[in-house]
């Protein structure tokens, strides 16, 4: 047993998401989305590298010596398994891990719309979920992705780093690709997944110009495309992918990504206060001819005004479903005005209402 892992095994009996290991500072464990410090001494930056080396594998190690930050999956038997990401700080080594759950929850379980596991049913097209770090993107894509390993008869190939949730092969044939392990980078991996008779095809997250493009080919090619983006709404997910290409390319890109596009869903995560635990809330974007169009013509700006009309295809507005979390008694005012995009709309909710220096 490496000596981290009884900070994991304390993670588990405070029902952590996160655990923080930084030299010159005492552990912290995020628990419901806060920083809780660990009554423990102020980490030296030879013992934390000694304890974090020891559970690296060698070529992460050196990776790290060269570039300063790694990331792997580590597995601790009996108790979880957890993407960690070495990182250098002025003071020495840091570490972050990030629990994930061996029990992929299902849709329902994490409170999630009935469209949500509709779109495991879709034959092809691009699918993103969307959100700051830690808002769940990952947990809900395993659900997704779980439902169509149970319903369907597929080939589903997985490209992420790390490896984050397992899933075994049930109606489908699952194989899971970690970049830096089995294939050298997204973008290689997308290549060769297009020769390897994917029905349905994971992307850990959509990094950078290249595995875009080979996403948007992919999904435009007769295949079912799942990946990530860091974007805060719908709107703002499709400017971004198609700001990533040169001018020249872009009016190209929004045909081929209207054609594509199947849903964007854009997730912010609050703490529950009605009990323990955390929910998410959705914007949803469902990509029917209409919102088609309004891609291909330039004109994602009135996105949300056909998300406000197209309630009977499942879509919603982030700032509906914020509202109907408030409105429930599940989180907080505060929380809710907090992210939220139209504060305007939460501040009567507010004891005391901030005065709000970013409407200046």
């Amino acid at each position: 047993m490496a000596k981290i892992d009884a900070f994991f095994k304390l993670m588990n009996e405070q029902g952590a998401s996160d655990l923080h290991l930084v030299s010159g500072q005492p552990p912290a464990l995020r628990i419901r989305g806060e920083m809780e410090r660990i009554k423990y001494k102020v980490l030296d930056d030879d013992e934390l590298k000694s304890m974090l080396y020891e559970i690296a594998p060698e070529h992460k190690v050196k990776v790290f010596e060269e570039t300063g930050d790694i990331d792997f999956g580590y597995d601790v038997l009996g108790i979880a398994r957890y993407r960690a990401n070495f990182f250098k700080q002025k003071y020495g080594v840091a570490a972050v891990f990030r629990l994930i759950p061996e029990e992929i929850m299902t849709a329902k379980q994490l409170g999630l719309p009935e469209v949500i596991t509709k779109l495991a049913t879709l034959p092809r097209g691009l699918v993103l979920v969307t959100g700051p770090t830690g808002s769940g993107k990952s947990t809900t894509l395993a659900a997704i992705i779980d439902v169509a390993n149970r319903t369907r008869k597929d080939h589903i190939i997985t490209v992420e780093d790390p490896i984050e949730f397992v899933h075994q092969s049930q109606g489908c044939i699952v194989n899971h690709r970690e970049v830096g392990v089995h294939t050298k980078t997204f973008t290689a991996a997308l290549r060769g997944a297009l020769r390897e008779d994917p029905d349905i095809i994971l992307v850990g997250e959509m990094r950078d110009l290249e595995t875009i493009r080979l996403a948007i080919e992919a999904a435009s090619t007769g295949h079912l495309v799942f990946s990530t983006l860091h974007t805060s709404s719908a709107p703002k997910t499709v400017d971004r992918v198609i700001e990533v290409f040169p001018a020249s390319e872009q009016a190209q890109i929004r045909s081929t990504l209207s054609d594509g596009l199947r849903a964007v869903v854009a997730q912010v995560l609050f703490k529950r206060i009605d009990k323990k635990g955390r929910i998410p809330a959705l914007e949803i974007l469902i990509a029917n001819p209409a919102v088609r169009n309004l891609i291909r013509e330039a004109k994602t700006h009135q996105i949300p005004s056909m998300i406000q009309t197209g309630k009977k295809y499942g879509m919603q507005l982030l700032d509906d479903a914020i509202m109907d979390l408030l409105n429930k008694g599940m989180i907080s005012p505060d929380d809710a005005y907090s992210k939220s995009n139209d504060k305007a709309r939460f501040r009567p909710f507010l004891k005391t209402p901030p005065t709000d220096f970013t409407e200046a």
